[in-house]
């Protein structure tokens, strides 16, 4: 159900037959859901720049530049072209770029950092849901996921073993949690609850560990949802609550049942429902709403903001409100450069600023940002912006307060962001002028509470004791390391003609 007419489909062709796959994007892809902009300047430099050291280093390993890319030291050349174009941003040496194996040692020597993905998505058996494909396409064909490039996609690199496969055994992601996504018609629930609950049991039987979390999704004011809500209190015992305050953002056309937060009438009684059970964490996702949507959806938009959040959080502070995506307005991906030129302008954009203005505001401190998109969709394409969200978050909610989750698999294996975050740093410039704190160190402080310190807290997850690192999952991924692993390769999506 793509939403670009047909005039606009006829100026766009398949990337797959137009872009070469980088290890970062150096153009804008679409899917079928929105109409691409035309390569940038600096974009053309990056490519420019990233396929000539490409060459040099892979020479000097003696690989083809397509297969070095492919490496830990293909990814580190994607950051120092970045670096050399739009300033030192990531943490990227050509030391580590021009070697194979120290760039293989390098990522060897983080792969046991605990990584925690609290936003992690596959598809059911049945499902009829194919935009993702294209999702999964996109990224791939665009370089955010060099893994994902050398064969279409199919619905089935959407369901449960690639989603298996790419995130425990293609990325450093120890422990994942299994989101969701309701609609008004059954058949396009992403999986239904007890699904994500069957999923979960699975996983923990088969690793011997607590290596799978799952959500609950509730669906405020569809007939007989309070009473599942009970239900699954009891039979599934949910490690977190999720909701969508549009409705269904699936069929947003179909969406009748838009709620708010701070609806006292219809989101209380639940609060209180969920706390006498001893359960305290609501996920909410909120944002991914630019104005192509909200020209067809005006009425949803309210809905989309963070407006209802402060109340909500003040009236229950035993509950901990964790924003999905942080309420990013400004997806898809070619709009980052609308988020940018808006951050440049005011200091702020819609409407993470928002967001990590409610501690203060309210006097509130249950209040959490997830990353999923919004760090996905930014980060390579322009990475100013990235830092400046990244520096908002940490200064408004506190680094405590930032959770790590990749949306994946609708980005394919999340190890590309996981190197993204590790070697991300806001400029010195921004840090003055916006008194942001540095991000520092891959393993430091600041970045190892992003990544999973923060969720395992939350979610009372005993790091220490958990026994990760001798579970079958671990020798499972041994076994499948020495053998040589094996990442998905995936291109797609859509360019303009040339």
């Amino acid at each position: 159900m793509g939403l670009l007419s047909d005039d606009e489909m006829a100026k766009l062709v398949r990337a797959s037959a137009a872009v070469e796959p980088t290890p970062i994007p150096t153009q804008v892809i679409s899917s079928d859901e929105f109409f691409p902009i035309p390569q940038t300047a600096k974009q053309k430099q990056v490519a420019a720049r990233l396929n000539e050291l490409g060459d040099e280093f892979g020479a000097r390993n003696g690989l083809s530049r397509r297969r070095f890319f492919q490496t830990a030291a293909g990814m580190a050349t994607a950051f120092v072209a970045m670096n050399d174009v739009y300033g030192p941003i990531y943490g990227a040496s050509r030391a580590e770029a021009s070697s194979v194996d120290l760039a293989a040692q390098m990522a060897q020597a983080m792969s046991g950092q605990f990584v925690m993905d609290v936003h992690t998505h596959f598809l059911r058996d049945d499902t009829r849901l194919k935009n993702f494909i294209q999702a999964r396409e996109t990224v791939g064909k665009a370089g955010w996921n060099p893994a994902l490039a050398g064969k279409p996609q199919t619905l089935d690199d959407l369901k449960y073993p690639s989603w298996f496969k790419e995130v425990y055994l293609d990325s450093d992601t120890k422990v994942a949690l299994i989101s969701g996504s309701a609609s008004e018609d059954p058949q396009d629930w992403f999986l239904t609850n007890e699904m994500k609950f069957d999923a979960r049991a699975k996983i923990n039987a088969a690793s011997g560990t607590r290596r799978c979390l799952s959500h609950s999704i509730f669906t405020p004011g569809q007939p007989g949802w309070m009473e599942r809500v009970e239900r699954e209190i009891v039979e599934l015992k949910p490690d977190s609550w999720k909701g969508y305050t549009v409705g269904d953002n699936t069929n947003k056309h179909l969406s009748r049942h838009p709620w708010r937060l701070d609806d006292e009438k219809l989101l209380y009684p639940f609060y209180e429902k969920i706390s006498k059970a001893g359960q305290n964490i609501v996920c909410v996702h909120k944002g991914l709403y630019p104005p192509s949507t909200e020209q067809q959806f005006p009425h949803l938009t309210p809905y989309a903001n963070v407006d209802d959040l402060g109340r909500a959080a003040k009236d229950w502070p035993g509950i901990n409100f964790v924003v999905y995506h942080s309420a990013y307005r400004w997806t898809p991906g070619s709009n980052a450069h609308l988020g940018l030129k808006q951050f440049d302008a005011t200091g702020r954009v819609e409407w993470t600023s928002d967001l990590s203005e409610i501690p203060e505001k309210f006097g509130v401190s249950n209040v959490y940002a997830d990353l999923g998109q919004i760090f996905a969709q930014t980060t390579v394409i322009e990475p100013r912006l990235c830092a400046a969200l990244m520096g908002m978050l940490v200064k408004g909610l506190g680094s405590d307060h930032v959770v790590w989750g990749t949306d994946a698999v609708w980005t394919g294996a999340p190890q590309w962001q996981i190197e993204a975050l590790r070697r991300l740093e806001i400029p010195e410039d921004m840090q003055r002028k916006y008194g942001f704190k540095p991000l520092g160190a891959a393993d430091g402080p600041i970045k190892t509470a992003i990544f999973g310190g923060n969720s395992a807290k939350m979610y009372k997850y005993d790091i220490k004791k958990a026994g990760l690192e001798t579970d079958r999952l671990s020798t499972t991924k041994a076994a499948y390391l020495k053998d040589g692993a094996d990442p998905s390769h995936l291109p797609y999506g859509y360019v303009l003609r040339g």
